[in-house]
């Protein structure tokens, strides 16, 4: 498969369509993974879990509280590498081509994690943001996101929406995340905005600068996407509070 022209419109436009990557029986066993792991079913020590808003707010997403029991309205569920079947589809050789192209020979993993928007509530609306900055507390900043649709996400699932361009100019504030006003007042992302509904199995590149935002889930379907963030494997953490992350390497064999 020829991932040039991806690579171009990701460093163009801070997204890019990868392609229909995975097939229905192995996003199946993905989707069914993460249900077992959220129900409880699937355990193991480290996973981090965020439970959803019930009212659909950003503001109500509480922080902290981790695991609080079989639901499957967890919002996020991080350090998904732990578990071999989405460890397997973080290292596929196709993955490994585009990362190495970003990054060279080394490479690392920041995160890795699934998005839910449940079925039942909807899940929470996400504001314009950017996934790096000060917060993310590493010395070389992250780039690369791989986005999968484990589901069918068209525009009224809640669909990833960028605004193409806007890693150009970096960071909008030095601790990044959510865009502050003032900058969403100047540069009017909505009216540039693109939708990125997909299919299960479809997988889009997205730089980690990008804004980029997410409505909520009204199908009453489940809403889910993994996400793997890849990193230059030289990056070493910068926190300070406590013991500084190790950054599992990746694609450990010869390219």
């Amino acid at each position: 498969m020829t991932i040039e022209p991806a690579l171009a419109a990701y460093e163009a436009e801070g997204y890019a369509y990868l392609g229909r990557i995975g097939d229905p029986a192995t996003m199946a066993a993905l989707g069914a993974r993460i249900d077992d792991i959220m129900m409880g079913a699937v355990s193991y020590e480290g996973l981090f879990f965020q439970l959803d808003t019930t009212s659909g707010l950003y503001e109500d997403v509480e922080y902290g509280k981790g695991w609080q029991g079989p639901s499957r309205n967890y919002r996020k569920v991080e350090k998904l590498e732990l578990d071999p079947l989405f460890r397997s589809w973080i290292e596929l050789p196709l993955f490994e081509r585009v990362a190495r192209a970003v990054y060279g020979s080394e490479v690392s993993l920041y995160r890795a994690l699934v998005f839910n928007k449940a079925a039942e509530t909807g899940g929470t609306y996400l504001p314009w943001h950017q996934d790096g900055g000060a917060f993310w507390g590493v010395d070389r900043a992250p780039r690369l996101q791989i986005w999968t649709a484990l589901d069918d996400t068209p525009e009224d699932a809640g669909c990833v929406e960028v605004f193409p361009g806007s890693h150009l100019a970096g960071l909008a504030s030095p601790i990044g995340g959510v865009v502050p006003k003032a900058q969403l007042e100047a540069r009017r992302p909505e009216q540039h905005s693109v939708l990125l509904p997909a299919n299960a199995g479809d997988v889009y590149l997205i730089h980690n600068h990008v804004w980029h935002r997410s409505g909520r889930n009204l199908t009453g379907r489940p809403r889910r996407a993994f996400t793997a963030c890849y990193l230059d494997g030289r990056a070493r953490c910068m926190r300070k509070k406590r013991t500084p992350r190790e950054f599992p390497r990746l694609f450990t064999r010869p390219p």
